[in-house]
């Protein structure tokens, strides 16, 4: 079984990166007669005819076109008898393998609610991206056993896209009640505490108001946003360059000096040549690569000059900026991250100042009168390094080709988790952000092994009958007492796979937590090194 991050957990470890993007493979190619192409999807056909159009596009576009598409994405598109998530469908998320991960999320929500003063009205939870809703079905389980903070919950915000995500989401927090539309999206009431639950598409169109207390939750939704990914070349390859307008080319002539700097190229997606249509000498690509592998419909090119994208994005840290001088160094930038943690951050300490949510790409922020609420962001990727050539596809739990089966193949990236906390940083004066910290850390001092083992005593006191194992909260009636053993045991591997820092093992130390808080001072939340009154 394959993690989202794409590590095999309890087996192989993780084939080479790009594996499948290899453009050396291209080389020494031929054309010969040509026949009809034929696309591995409808939504791959697509996309090659909009580049026929446009020309290659960026990582980005193609990302967003495969996973989001209406005709065709992999999270927009209802397949019949098809799920994304757990053992039956292509990756396994957290809250799939241990209900305790989601209950020490609403634990975390509780504590933090309790550091700030235990406000009495206001507070409003918000999940981007739930997947089928067992992350926030833990939470709100967990939450609901503290009457005085489910009391000051007015609203319950899921930020999902997919109208089959929703269906699914409604149905497990909702049960049987209405599902109504309304001006921000649909709404219901939750069987917990019947709280009310309100989707919105995007969270621009989730209310954001100066006197509310947002705890914001995003699990593994920053590595499915759409990524850009640059290449530095020479000088030797950044010759004159013209800039093609609705009235013809401009020549962007540049000082001496300035042309004999390095500059960021972006890597570019288009179609390959149709493996029906070419012959390839055998010397230029393995064997392994012509038996095993299918030819992927598009493929990875280095833009021939500087576009928007390279001259913009690099320049906004020094990060990337110490990198240029690198010789084919590769960065990975995703603006869409960097977009939704500047909003959560001005939801929680409010803007900078007035001029800057206005001129923003996300949502207008007023001023805080008080910083309040918080967000808690769990993903994998480098603790500090910038992500480089990490686009991965998954399919069925097996690592497959990001470029083939567009639509049907989910897509995701490492997170710059660094790039993050710049740009909350940026956002907002009132804010602090700790971590990243390494999965396992966070929930060991969580108290994932303590809350664990208390499952394992309900289970041994009941004699193995009707009580809450790992796996998302689902009731499991024991047969007898022989029956306990097998399921204690299922407990403490779904704990250790959570926590394990052994490579190919687990999930501890590839995943990380990053937390964004109120500025106290420095005071560290529950998870990060502090604890309650710490």
């Amino acid at each position: 079984m394959i993690s989202r991050a794409g590590r095999r957990i309890l087996g192989l470890s993780r084939p080479a990166a790009y594996r499948a993007l290899d453009t050396k493979i291209f080389q020494g190619t031929r054309w010969s007669s040509s026949s009809p192409r034929r696309w591995s999807t409808p939504l791959a056909k697509s996309i090659a005819e909009a580049i026929a159009t446009t020309g290659p596009i960026s990582i980005a576009a193609y990302m967003r076109q495969c996973l989001t598409s209406p005709d065709g994405g992999y999270y927009t598109t209802n397949r019949e008898g098809r799920d994304q998530f757990g053992r039956k469908g292509d990756f396994v998320t957290s809250p799939e393998i241990s209900q305790i991960f989601g209950e020490l999320f609403g634990l975390w929500l509780v504590t933090e609610w309790m550091a700030q003063g235990r406000k009495k009205q206001g507070v409003e939870i918000i999940e981007v991206g739930p997947g089928r809703g067992t992350l926030m079905d833990d939470i709100l389980r967990t939450v609901s056993t503290f009457k005085s903070l489910t009391s000051s919950i007015e609203n319950i915000y899921l930020v999902e896209a997919s109208p089959s995500l929703r269906a699914a989401q409604k149905d497990l927090l909702c049960g049987d009640a209405a599902f109504e539309e309304v001006s921000t999206g649909y709404r219901s009431t939750s069987k917990y505490a019947g709280l009310p639950i309100t989707w919105c598409e995007d969270i621009r169109f989730v209310p954001n108001e100066p006197d509310k207390t947002p705890f914001i939750f995003a699990h593994e939704f920053f590595d499915a946003l759409p990524i850009h990914a640059f290449q530095s070349v020479p000088p030797s390859q950044t010759p004159t360059q013209t800039l093609s307008t609705p009235t013809g080319q401009i020549s962007l002539n540049r000082p001496k000096a300035e042309a004999q700097k390095p500059q960021w190229r972006e890597l570019l997606v288009s179609p390959t040549v149709p493996s029906s249509i070419i012959t390839t000498s055998a010397s230029s690509v393995p064997s392994t690569k012509r038996s095993k592998e299918p030819k992927p419909d598009f493929q990875l090119s280095l833009a021939k000059a500087s576009n928007p994208s390279s001259l913009l994005l690099p320049t906004q840290s020094q990060r990337y900026k110490d990198l240029l001088s690198t010789a084919d160094a590769v960065i990975e930038i995703s603006p869409e991250s960097h977009s939704y943690v500047t909003e959560f951050a001005r939801r929680i300490g409010g803007s900078k100042n007035s001029r800057s949510s206005t001129s923003s790409a996300v949502s207008p922020a007023p001023r805080k009168s008080e910083p309040s609420g918080a967000a808690l962001i769990l993903d994998y990727g480098p603790a500090e390094t910038i992500p480089s050539s990490t686009l991965r596809g998954i399919r069925s739990h097996q690592l497959v080709s990001p470029l083939a089966d567009a639509g049907e193949v989910d897509l995701s990236a490492d997170v710059d988790f660094m790039a993050l906390v710049e740009a909350a940083l940026g956002a907002s004066d009132n804010i602090e952000v700790h971590g990243p910290v390494e999965q396992g850390v966070f929930l060991e001092q969580m108290g994932i092994k303590e809350r664990a083992e208390m499952l394992i005593r309900g289970l041994e006191k009941k004699g193995g009958n009707g009580v809450e194992v790992a796996g998302g909260g689902d009731q499991t009636p024991g047969k007898d007492a022989a029956d306990m053993e097998p399921r204690k045991k299922t407990i403490r591997e779904a704990v250790e796979r959570l926590v394990s820092r052994l490579p190919g093992r687990g999930m501890g130390t590839l995943y990380k937590a990053l937390a964004i808080v109120p500025e106290r001072g420095g005071k560290r939340p529950v998870g990060f090194g502090g604890g309650l009154g710490a």
